[in-house]
């Protein structure tokens, strides 16, 4: 009788052993695919920042966030909390990738994020990379002097 306890105990444990192996295996792969969840962990980080647009790179490891003033954001799933962090204009240096549907970003505040991201499609990188774009432009540059007249103005 007491060999039969200790099978059946041994199967339980077995049993969630396995369970738990294939509930961390599906948490890996699902990385930040849900952007609900990414609402709320992005949100729970800076409570005072409003969200405009989330694009998730190919793998679901990170996302990068356009908030209400064309500041930009990012997140990156790892693997046991998410990282997020507000871009400074002009504390990144963004580079296309070799595949055309990526960017090669460098984080001058956050060098361990350095890395490629690949994205579906071009388009999701080319517009990943105008948020940035904007986010390079200081306030005080943006407005141009009141006596100069832009190429778009001249007739």
């Amino acid at each position: 009788m007491g060999i039969i306890v200790w099978c059946v105990l041994f199967a339980i444990v077995i049993f969630f052993a396995f369970v738990a192996t294939r509930m961390a295996a599906q948490n890996r792969e699902d990385g930040l695919h849900d952007t609900g969840l990414a609402i709320i962990e992005f949100g729970r980080a800076f409570p005072n920042e409003a969200i405009r647009q989330l694009q998730a790179t190919e793998n679901g490891q990170a996302i990068f966030v356009r908030l209400h003033d064309d500041k930009a954001g990012f997140m990156r799933n790892m693997s046991r909390h998410f990282a997020c962090h507000l871009i400074e204009p002009g504390r990144v240096r963004v580079v296309s990738s070799e595949t055309g549907r990526g960017l090669v970003i460098d984080f001058l505040d956050a060098p361990h994020h350095n890395g490629g991201f690949e994205f579906a499609s071009p388009k999701e990188a080319a517009e990943v990379s105008l948020w940035l774009l904007g986010n390079y432009i200081a306030e005080s540059d943006k407005d141009l002097p009141s006596g100069s007249i832009s190429a778009a103005n001249k007739q």
